[in-house]
């Protein structure tokens, strides 16, 4: 989480994951290496992609509670929506809004100023060109794809987007604050590892 963030304020990263196509996502599958003949990792066949659209989220590092919003592409008038989608979502109590965007052009738009008018607690920051890790929702959207789509077959995008739901539901109950710097729970700590050299000085 930021530090030295003000009180009654909270810092919401928000982003777009997409496009997501109605098709089969690879899932992983145990096996046994030890049965012979070998066991082979199967995959369904997929011909081709049948819907897709973008997913918009916002993520609240200090708590780790999200929310997400499926739209069938990605454009100005969806965004825009979507922000006062998260405005509601958002307690009414929070005097300061700080949201992180990356520098799409649809980000700067004046649009997005005359939101700002009718919602004066917003405050957009912009993280620096080719620096997407500053945003921390970007490796939560790895979280989503993996508890929305990995390991599935979608026939429509409505399948796609009650995934979504569902899987967003699924993380709000067992959220956690985003940190950084944080080591995933099931990578073990590395072990340091020390070298010694000797120099040898040959007299002749």
């Amino acid at each position: 989480m930021r530090k030295d963030t003000p009180a009654g304020s909270v810092i919401v990263d928000i982003d777009e994951m997409g496009p997501v196509a109605a098709k089969s996502y690879p899932g992983q599958e145990a096996v046994n290496i030890n049965v012979r003949p070998a066991q082979r990792a199967k995959q369904e066949i997929d011909y081709g992609r049948r819907a897709k659209g973008y997913v918009y989220g916002a993520l609240r590092e200090a708590t780790g509670e999200c929310f997400t919003q499926c739209y069938p592409r990605r454009c100005l008038l969806h965004f825009i929506d979507f922000l006062c989608e998260v405005d509601d979502w958002l307690d009414a109590s929070i005097e300061r809004i700080y949201a992180v965007l990356d520098n799409l052009d649809m980000h700067h738009c004046h649009d997005l100023l005359l939101f700002q008018i009718h919602h004066s607690r917003w405050e957009f920051v912009y993280q620096p060109s080719r620096a997407a890790y500053l945003n921390l929702i970007e490796p939560w959207w790895k979280t989503l794809r993996s508890l929305a789509l990995k390991g599935r077959r979608f026939e429509t995008w409505e399948e796609v987007m009650r995934a979504v739901e569902a899987a967003t539901a699924y993380w709000n109950a067992h959220k956690h604050p985003f940190g950084w710097g944080r080591r995933r729970r099931h990578q073990p700590l590395r072990q340091s590892h020390t070298f010694s050299f000797q120099v040898k000085v040959m007299c002749i």
